[in-house]
């Protein structure tokens, strides 16, 4: 009888703390500074986990988070010195806090690419958004089978000039900022009288275009899901893990 006691709380236990594993690979040619942030307000639970990391070329690591994890987010941060204090430690993507984002508030700077997860417990919702501008390509693979989230494309070099940069040290530009962020055009943002999906369509949303036609499987401003490749879904019973790669 005690035995069954304990290992009925030995499997509740288990199943409590069930997580899902993200792989964060780097197959950029170069040093990058992978970050992760949760908001704490919408409900779910937090990962366990370092909030950053230095990620070396064609490095691997391997994230456990929770089956509940919403409004969760991770992106990669480009020419960081850590012996500066965040967020302007990178010149793309840099954060509250250093090395380790600040749970409450490290964000990241834009332009950055990011990949945003969901799990309600009746689908997973994943994207790779580009509404805070673009500095990586990355792409989200699954094990579940289901839809690929993406924008494989560097847009740095091709940026319109208004939205082009920063730039390194060389002068190459490593990002291509959001024209909402550039700017704050209620239009291009979905703000004020352009707050819903009638009054703030993609052919009001200046340089959308360049976007998505580089990256159509990308999440590109605030009401993006019309065009039906933008918010991706796998059904949570399809137990699916995932997999982020920068410059696939």
């Amino acid at each position: 009888m005690k035995f069954t006691i304990l290992a009925s709380l030995t499997l509740a236990a288990i199943s409590s703390t069930a997580a899902r594993q993200i792989t964060v690979y780097n197959a950029c040619p170069f040093t990058i500074w992978p970050a992760m942030f949760t908001d704490k307000h919408a409900g779910g639970g937090i990962p366990n986990y370092a909030t950053g990391w230095e990620a070396p070329a064609w490095s691997v690591r391997n994230i456990q988070v929770p089956e509940n994890w919403k409004a969760g987010r991770i992106w990669g941060r480009r020419n960081c010195d850590m012996s500066k204090p965040g967020p302007n430690n990178c010149i793309t993507g840099g954060c509250n806090g250093g090395l380790e984002c600040d749970r409450d508030s490290g964000t990241g700077v834009p332009p950055a690419t990011l990949a945003e997860f969901t799990f309600d417990g009746t689908n997973d919702w994943y994207d790779v958004s580009l509404v805070d501008g673009a500095n990586l390509p990355m792409r989200i693979t699954n094990t579940g089978g289901c839809p690929v989230a993406e924008c494989p494309v560097d847009l740095g070099p091709n940026c319109p000039s208004e939205l082009k940069g920063p730039f390194d040290a060389s002068g190459f530009p490593v990002g291509c900022k959001s024209y909402c962020k550039l700017t704050g055009d209620p239009a291009a943002c979905c703000t004020g009288s352009h707050n819903t999906a009638e009054t703030c369509p993609a052919s009001g949303v200046k340089y959308y275009s360049y976007f998505k036609s580089n990256c159509p499987n990308s999440y590109v401003h605030a009401y993006d899901e019309p065009s039906g490749r933008a918010l991706f879904t796998c059904p949570t019973g399809n137990r699916a893990d995932y997999t982020i790669t920068f410059c696939p």
